[in-house]
């Protein structure tokens, strides 16, 4: 899949060198967030989680002249209630500079394009509730919020402890 946009830019997967390009996005979404220290990752867990034996999370990127400008990384899910898969869109981010070219929302028709071409039943993803301007985006291409679901997570030492307990 390769995709020409305007201004010189191509929308298309992940390809091997990619890393530092990519890996530079997240630790910006990261300071956009406000978690500057939070990125653990490296170039090479990119490399393995990307392209080593068996994939598990998928990545486009829109590239502008040789640089990459916008990352959409996803992995697939699953409905008990569909039987389908569908997927996670996990990280969002074109650079602050090129935004408003276009560049997320042919990241975003991508992943759907990618869903409907596979028979996946939906495309979801989180947003933090004080990102106005994500969630303004985000209604604009008609996604709903799920309100009545909260997102958990285990991690870190809780993680660890429950594991431990499990016989």
């Amino acid at each position: 899949m390769t995709v020409t946009l305007h201004d010189d830019a191509v929308l298309r997967e992940a390809r091997p060198g990619d890393e530092v390009g990519i890996l530079r996005l997240i630790h910006a979404l990261a300071v956009y967030e406000r978690e500057p220290d939070a990125v653990e990752n490296t170039v090479e867990a990119l490399t393995e989680s990307l392209f080593g034996a068996d994939p598990r999370v998928f990545t486009h990127v829109v590239e502008r002249h040789g640089t990459i400008v916008g990352i959409a990384m996803w992995f697939l899910t699953y409905s008990t209630w569909t039987g389908r898969h569908g997927i996670w869109l996990e990280d969002l981010i074109v650079d602050a500079e090129q935004r408003g070219r276009g560049y997320g929302r042919a990241l975003i028709a991508s992943l759907a394009a990618v869903c409907v071409e596979r028979g996946y039943s939906r495309l979801e993803w989180t947003v933090l509730d004080w990102n106005a301007p994500s969630i303004a985006f985000y209604r604009s291409l008609g996604a709903v919020p799920m309100d009545e679901w909260t997102t958990q997570r285990l991690a870190g030492d809780d993680l660890a402890a429950l594991a431990g307990s499990a016989g």
